[in-house]
């Protein structure tokens, strides 16, 4: 019988430090998600001086990722997603003009969807919208359209491709 309680507790103290270590996994995502949000934003509306900088805060919010808790597949998929992410997180702060920027950014929202898709970590729904004459794809925390492909020319250029429930 105590051979058992002693078992059950080290399962129980097991499974608190893998929920533990989750909740810290999903919690950094959840920040990096608002730091891109913060991107999008600058670049929806016409912000080039905002975007550079919000995007180094983006890059240090990938650096924070604490990955290793991650399981295999999903770390080696972030591992290329991180790499991604933070080389065009470089080309966007070093844009010297917005189309520049929309261009890396490209890059930065294609890696965070097949992030967001894969590891499941989001705390809110999130938009996978897509603007057909940018012939790309971004996240959004609204449902309502905001692109940053085009910003003001084009602000609501666009629709909900797919919505992300939140874990």
């Amino acid at each position: 019988m105590k051979k058992i309680m002693i078992m059950m507790a080290i399962i129980a103290i097991a499974g608190t430090k893998l929920t533990f270590a989750q909740s810290k996994t999903d919690a950094a995502f959840n920040q990096l998600l608002t730091a891109y949000y913060d991107v999008k934003n600058a670049l929806a509306t016409d912000k080039k001086d905002v975007a550079a900088e919000k995007v180094k805060v983006l890059s240090a919010k990938v650096d924070a990722i604490p990955h290793k808790d991650l399981p295999a597949t999903q770390h080696t998929l972030w591992m290329e997603q991180a790499k991604m992410i933070k080389a065009k997180a470089t080309e966007l702060a070093a844009g010297k003009d917005i189309k520049m920027q929309r261009k890396s950014f490209e890059g930065i929202s294609s890696a965070m969807i097949k992030t967001v898709r894969n590891i499941r970590f989001n705390n809110s729904p999130v938009y996978i919208q897509h603007c057909p004459m940018a012939k790309a794809s971004w996240l959004n925390e609204k449902e309502s359209i905001e692109n940053p492909y085009y910003g003001s020319m084009m602000f609501d250029c666009g629709d909900v491709s797919e919505t992300i429930k939140s874990k």
